[in-house]
């Protein structure tokens, strides 16, 4: 079974209240029939990282996400993922400022996943970065997960 990482921002669109931007409502629908209709399909982990990030906040939604976050597997945060994560900052491929999402991408191609799951097209789904993450990772031997939105898979 292919292997998907789930981003915060995919929790943080299935349980936020419907929001009155038209592209985040269609982000939000997108991302609630992707989670009914596509997750079982696939083996869906996260990380320290996403847990983390989901428990913040109010604590009403953090429940509703940790709720929906409590069948996934967790991925381990290890030496191999803050190193690679490391050698992205150092190299610009992701700013120095976003270190979580230095760290989010490492974890998925360290554990080789097969797909990246995110609506966070800044720092992570950002087709220029991206392309210089997937050569700079795949130079350094590892294979280099399909980064996607929901819309995509």
């Amino acid at each position: 079974m292919e292997t998907v990482y789930i981003e915060t921002t995919i929790l943080s669109y299935l349980v936020s209240r419907p929001s009155r931007d038209i592209i985040v409502a269609a982000r939000q629908e997108l991302t609630r029939e992707w989670w009914e209709h596509s997750l079982p399909g696939f083996d869906c982990v996260l990380s320290q990282i996403v847990l983390d990030e989901i428990a913040a906040g109010d604590p009403a939604h953090a429940a509703k996400r940790l709720d929906q976050a409590s069948s996934l597997g967790a991925l381990a945060v290890n030496g191999s993922c803050l190193e690679l994560a490391q050698l992205y900052l150092d190299r610009g491929y992701v700013p120095k400022s976003e270190i979580r999402d230095a760290l989010r991408i490492a974890v998925a191609v360290i554990w080789k996943v097969d797909y990246l799951l995110t609506w966070n097209c800044k720092h992570i789904a950002n087709a220029h970065s991206l392309r210089q993450l997937r050569k700079f990772s795949e130079n350094q031997g590892h294979e280099f997960p399909q980064v996607c939105t929901p819309e995509e898979l």
